[in-house]
């Protein structure tokens, strides 16, 4: 069994962050392991606050994980504050991950900054280098590209903008465009689309954090960037067509559909 570790924000409600991400790793039949870099107060109608957890204590996680198990990929999710992007950085270089996906979670759905703004600049000076794809949306790829995005033509823009801050890979995600919701990958060499079907529904609480996790699952079974995206967006769609009305707003994905329909679980 491979070993995927992420390193992210916990989510009190479950449906987004290491909850959503740990979820994602056991369905695709990966060991999953976790650095807390953060615990909010969340539900599906919105983040509430948020404590941030000491750096010294995520760098001795990170420390704990890599110093006794083999990681064969690792996720980044919510990094909130430059000290914390800092020390992960600074383990990730020391440690050396094979395969490193980064979502660049700036705001949450209900409008909570969830990386502060004084940190953008950081993370992409310090772990975009490092990565192996970045997964920003199209508000995040417009913070990070300072540019606004309304088309497929301007996404690729944006994705070479970005490609050229460092990550091998860029997956510019095209679910908040009007009138398609296309994926773009960007390897520095070409462009490959993902298509997918737009879902009618509001459940979409921790879609990012489950797509990025889906992803590195794969590459962590040796899927090639292309191969792992591909699969990752028949799970996500999944997930989103099956997500569960839990709470008294965006609730979230199906995380164990797929599972749960083959043991016989489910009545449909």
């Amino acid at each position: 069994m491979k070993n995927v570790l992420t390193i992210a924000g916990s989510d009190s409600s479950g449906g987004a962050g290491i909850q959503a991400d740990l979820k994602t790793f056991s369905a695709h039949g990966v060991f999953g392991m976790s650095v807390i870099t953060a615990v909010t107060a969340q539900n599906t109608q919105g983040v509430f606050a948020v404590q941030d957890i000491d750096p010294d204590i995520i760098a001795k996680q990170i420390d704990a994980i890599f110093d006794d198990i083999s990681v064969d990929a690792v996720k980044i999710g919510m990094v909130s504050q430059i000290p914390t992007i800092k020390i992960i950085a600074e383990k990730l270089r020391e440690y050396a991950p094979e395969k490193l996906v980064v979502d660049p979670v700036m705001v949450s759905k209900s409008g909570y900054h969830l990386l502060n703004p004084d940190a953008e600049l950081t993370l992409i000076q310090e772990l975009l280098p490092l990565a192996t794809v970045v997964t920003p949306n199209i508000p995040e790829a417009e913070v990070m590209s300072h540019r606004s995005i309304h088309t497929l033509e301007e996404m690729k823009d944006a994705a070479k903008a970005i490609f050229q801050m460092g990550a091998k890979n860029v997956l510019l995600k095209g679910g908040h465009l009007e009138n398609d919701s296309t994926d773009i990958l960007f390897t520095g060499k070409e462009f490959i689309p993902f298509s997918s079907a737009r879902i009618n529904t509001k459940n979409t609480h921790g879609t990012g954090c489950t797509l990025s996790s889906a992803i590195a699952s794969n590459l962590a079974r040796g899927m090639s960037i292309e191969q792992a995206i591909a699969q990752a967006k028949e799970y996500i769609t999944i997930a989103i067509e099956h997500s569960l009305a839990i709470g008294k707003g965006v609730g979230p994905t199906h995380h164990f559909y797929s599972l749960y329909q083959k043991a016989g679980l489910l009545n449909d």
